[in-house]
């Protein structure tokens, strides 16, 4: 069955007029006839008595109207739903972050425009370690992930990446710390010896073995002391003393009243990086527009030569 039978068939029963209804539908009358007589041989009944005066629904004709009305406005539906998820108006973002990513001011003020323009979207946010992004992505339960890493990404066949921005790494301590009252800055090499409070698995997957190889790097094994799966439990810990930590400079700006964050004496460099599918859905096409519009704002691009592009 034809749609435009439907519509054709609701202009002749409006009008009970095959003339009148023919000038509405902007054809010429014989062959609406032809296509009303074509409705009733595929349904297998009258739809309308005719006679030479007047024009009008048989019982099954009076009975079929509603339903061809309710039929078309379905449709008419489906079609306006189908080109608002065109339009990213509707539908489904699930993205994947890292814990810190919420407090690089690009990523929260791209969340902020991305909530406000598209307010039908169902959002899925999901905070979650490099290799659970990944396979997020790769499996499409997530759209795109925002994640961190200190080297390029090595990625499943047709996934892509961009380096959003480089953020320097700092040491979190409490502030009657002997590396936190010492005027020089301190340097890897001052944390041998020392219990370190650091993410564990798989918050902490990425961080952890580029940090173990600095430490390497400067000669010793780093001393773990606890291992903390959420940003509360790791600033806590290191309030209550249990040891420093290596944060990014963006969660710097959570301010405990007697934690202090210092640079290293060399800046300890790590990325964020952005991964999706190679086809990407309406909605997160949408939201990587508006994320690398916020990241070009602020002078940060996936171009930026502080940026290494992976291979």
């Amino acid at each position: 069955m034809d749609l435009r039978h439907l519509r054709y068939f609701l202009c002749v029963a409006e009008e009970m007029h095959f003339g009148r209804a023919a000038l509405r539908l902007g054809i010429s009358q014989p062959p609406l006839s032809q296509q009303i007589r074509a409705l009733e041989e595929e349904l297998g009944v009258r739809l309308f008595d005719r006679t030479s005066r007047k024009v009008r629904l048989t019982e099954a004709g009076r009975l079929f109207e509603p339903e061809a009305r309710r039929t078309l406005a379905q449709a008419d539906r489906a079609a306006q739903i189908a080109r608002m998820a065109q339009r990213a108006e509707i539908g489904r973002l699930g993205l994947g972050f890292t814990t810190s990513g919420p407090f690089v001011p690009p990523i929260a003020r791209a969340l902020y425009r991305f909530r406000k323009a598209h307010p039908d979207v169902e959002l899925i946010l999901r905070e979650q370690g490099r290799d659970e992004q990944i396979e997020g992505v790769a499996s499409r339960q997530l759209d795109l992930g925002i994640l961190r890493d200190f080297t390029a990404l090595t990625l499943p066949d047709g996934l892509l990446s961009q380096c959003l921005l480089k953020e320097e790494m700092v040491l979190a301590l409490r502030a009657d710390h002997p590396l936190a009252l010492r005027a020089d800055p301190p340097r890897i090499a001052d944390l041998f010896d020392e219990p370190l409070v650091l993410y564990g698995a798989p918050n902490g997957t990425g961080f952890t073995e580029h940090f173990r190889a600095l430490c390497t790097e400067a000669g010793f094994v780093p001393k773990i002391s606890h291992e903390a799966r959420s940003l509360a439990t790791l600033l806590g810990l290191v309030s209550a003393g249990f040891g420093p930590t290596v944060i990014p400079l963006s969660m710097a700006r959570l301010h405990l009243d007697n934690v202090v964050n210092r640079p290293f004496d060399l800046p300890v460099m790590s990325s964020l990086w952005l991964i999706h599918d190679r086809e990407l859905s309406p909605t997160g096409l949408a939201f990587l527009d508006t994320l690398l519009e916020e990241c070009r704002s602020t002078g940060i691009t996936s171009s930026d030569s502080r940026c290494a592009t992976p291979p």
